[in-house]
């Protein structure tokens, strides 16, 4: 892990920010969608023999299978089934009260000229979550939980089959709690994975019905498939390696410098384990401090199951800044335009108002990343590679579409924008559009 000067960050940013376009994965992908779109089912279960653990040949899983599997958890294990419970009611909490923020509106702007919005969500949204290492069954309550809320008429659930020839026992309990909270029934479980997944819910297939959006995280080749169906279904957005920068000036909480060098090295290896692509990255005023980390980092590590993979991290992109001035602080900050931003200083008001990109913002010593990604009912599912910079993280909007209405009277307003209209559009040169307006003038 790097130890930089702050004048150093501009140069090392730009190593680290270069573009490498995988060609062979786009190539790849290309291939898989086109066989989808014109073999369905049979290119899907193709594909699924080639990459994934199993081809079953049903590809959706009957709800019964997931019931079964949250059952069989309880006996097993109550005390997850409780933390997902919980972890599902605070999210649902904090997706109905976002839902609240976006309104049916209908104003007169002048006599006759009735605007307004109306918000209607997709009808059929699709959640991938992918297998793996570590099967991300928080996914699925991130993910399904806001489409819910926003009012989707149907949720549709995709992941790799295991062995057996069905999605990881986790995920299908989860799918069926994220369900039942929401207190919506109509949810419907496929096992398919990969790229041949994504295409399949963006097309649709003999029996995967076409989505209206697709939300979730994945592998590069999930991404890559979202990236080119992209205009043929929604997405959330291209998702990259997950990342986090904490700023922490050693005086956060208690004031105790070695506990807040503690607490960063904890945040720092729990982004780091995801895998070798993780970036972890802080943010302090000395040198000291920064060896401080340095020194928990290493004392902490050696206690991970998941050592191996949070070096490889480390050593890639694992990073400490030392900053002279707050205002150096958070032009780097704004630079770097992080997943998660960690906020552990001693006066928090005097940066929040400046710092402007971040996917989530985690103010205080005990506002822990690791909250936000399972039981606090903000959204784990957040813009990384900096496009933090444009938009935020997945919410109950990616499943709305805010529509616009008109409605017109007799009126002055009326009058007046009509006749604009006539004249804009005779000046562009388009005469039946100057008609359309001009049909519709007083006699």
């Amino acid at each position: 892990m790097k130890i930089i000067q702050s004048g150093d960050f501009d140069s090392y940013w730009k190593n680290e920010t270069k573009r490498s376009d995988d060609i062979k994965t786009e190539k790849t992908v290309k291939k898989i969608i086109a066989q989808v779109r014109s073999n369905g089912d049979a290119a899907v279960r193709k594909f699924a023999s080639k990459f994934d653990k199993s081809s079953p040949q049903k590809l959706e899983v009957p709800l019964e299978e997931a019931k079964c599997a949250l059952n069989q958890l309880r006996e097993s294990d109550f005390s997850l089934v409780e933390a997902m419970e919980l972890a599902a009611l605070h999210i649902k909490s904090f997706s109905e009260k976002q839902r609240e923020q976006f309104a049916n509106f209908e104003f007169e702007m002048e006599p006759g000229l009735v605007t307004g919005q109306r918000i209607i969500p997709v009808q059929r949204a699709a959640i991938y979550v992918p297998g793996g290492r570590f099967p991300l069954f928080s996914s699925v309550l991130m993910c399904m939980i806001p489409a819910f809320c926003a009012g989707v008429e149907e949720v549709i659930l995709s992941s790799p089959p295991t062995q057996d020839g069905l999605p990881d026992k986790k995920i299908l309990a989860a799918a069926i709690t994220a369900s039942e909270i929401a207190d919506n029934k109509n949810v419907r479980i496929f096992a398919m994975g990969g790229a041949q997944a994504i295409a399949a819910l963006a097309l649709g297939t003999e029996s995967v019905p076409r989505v209206d959006v697709i939300a979730g995280p994945g592998n590069k080749f999930v991404t890559t498939a979202k990236k080119l169906l992209f205009g043929e279904v929604g997405i959330d957005f291209i998702a990259g390696p997950t990342d986090v920068l904490i700023i922490a000036d050693g005086r956060a909480g208690d004031g105790d410098i070695e506990k807040t060098a503690d607490l960063a090295a904890a945040d720092m290896l729990s982004q780091a384990e995801h895998d070798p692509d993780a970036r972890a990255r802080a943010l302090v005023p000395n040198k000291d401090f920064a060896e401080k980390i340095a020194a928990a980092v290493e004392r902490r590590i050696k206690t991970l199951p998941t050592e191996k993979t949070a070096r490889a991290s480390l050593e890639a992109g694992g990073l400490i800044i030392v900053y002279k001035t707050q205002e150096e602080a958070i032009r780097i900050a704004n630079t770097i335009a992080p997943e998660h931003l960690e906020l552990q200083t001693a006066d928090t008001d005097s940066w929040i108002p400046k710092l402007k990109n971040y996917g989530s913002l985690f103010t205080g010593a005990l506002s822990a990343e690791v909250l936000g990604d399972y039981s606090a009912g903000i959204n784990h599912t957040l813009p990384t590679k900096t496009s933090a910079r444009f938009t935020g993280g997945l919410s109950v909007r990616h499943f709305l579409k805010t529509v616009t209405t008109l409605r017109c009277a007799p009126g002055e307003g009326f009058e007046k924008a009509r006749n604009a209209a006539e004249t804009l559009a005779r000046a562009e040169g388009l005469e039946g559009h100057a008609q359309s307006a001009a049909a519709r003038g007083k006699e």
